[in-house]
């Protein structure tokens, strides 16, 4: 039956940056369809605390702290992840950062750094440890949450959008490298989405005012609004696709998202 395919019971799914916003939605989506998610985030206390929360509503949870731009950190969710459960189903990378909101003619380096290494690098590394182990286990899905900021520029978020265009990148030669491997790699690339890293957006009247008048359905989204793409991205009921960058983004009419003021 179809819908069987959706189901996720015996996988085992590691969300980055899931104590809140997107990757806590889309972590609770799996585990309603019976995935043991893997709750990650830089403070453990963060982590423990969705975790618990999933556990009483009936759900198969742990939460382990990482800080995706720490290599050691990295290294330990991989291994502590092994060692309980055997095997990685599920990697979806989600932790991201935009620390700069600006001109790029005075981008400062070490922010720019800070926002590739976690945007993109930690995503391309985590998704080389899992890697190994997805390929003897006979497959895996990994999703990586880009943006449609990766698709077109938009005015004093160069760093962010330099970085989620690296990201669909990285999937699309991960996708075709590991392939073969059953190992299917996607990106998700979410419009404006109402979370703590995106409220600077309608902070100001003349970004809102521009935001809203570009968006078909008049409004943002909420980070469940993405739950049932991971879910499909997850399950086999998306075993045909990889290499794919699916569009959320309530039907964006003109870029950018941000206008010029």
């Amino acid at each position: 039956m179809i819908k069987e395919k959706f189901y996720l019971k015996n996988k085992i799914a590691i969300i980055t940056g899931s104590s809140k916003g997107i990757g806590k939605a889309m972590a609770r989506g799996l585990a309603e369809f019976g995935a043991t998610v893997v709750v990650s985030s830089r403070k453990q206390e963060a982590v423990d605390q969705v975790a618990e929360e999933f556990t009483k509503l009936g759900f198969s949870a742990t939460g382990i702290e990482c800080h995706v731009a720490k290599k050691e950190d990295r290294i330990k969710l991989v291994e502590k992840v092994l060692k309980e459960y055997g095997r990685i189903d599920i990697l979806i990378n989600n932790a991201g950062t935009n620390p700069y909101f600006g001109p790029i003619s005075k981008m400062p380096e070490n922010l720019y750094q800070k926002t590739m290494d976690i945007n993109v690098n930690s995503a391309i590394e985590l998704s080389n440890l899992v890697y190994p182990h997805m390929k003897n286990q006979g497959g895996g899905s990994i999703i990586h949450i880009s943006s449609i900021e990766g698709l077109h520029p938009s005015p004093f978020m160069a760093a962010y959008n330099i970085s989620k265009t690296a990201l669909i990148m990285a999937g699309k030669n991960q996708s075709i490298e590991w392939g073969r491997h059953n190992i299917r790699v996607n990106m998700i690339c979410p419009g404006y989405v109402k979370t703590k890293l995106s409220a600077a957006l309608l902070e100001n009247e003349v970004s809102k005012n521009g935001f809203l008048k570009n968006v078909s359905l008049g409004r943002g989204s909420t980070p469940d609004e993405m739950a049932g793409l991971a879910v499909f991205l997850a399950s086999d009921a998306s075993s045909y696709m990889t290499g794919t960058s699916i569009v959320n983004d309530g039907g964006l009419m003109n870029a950018p998202l941000i206008p010029m003021q």
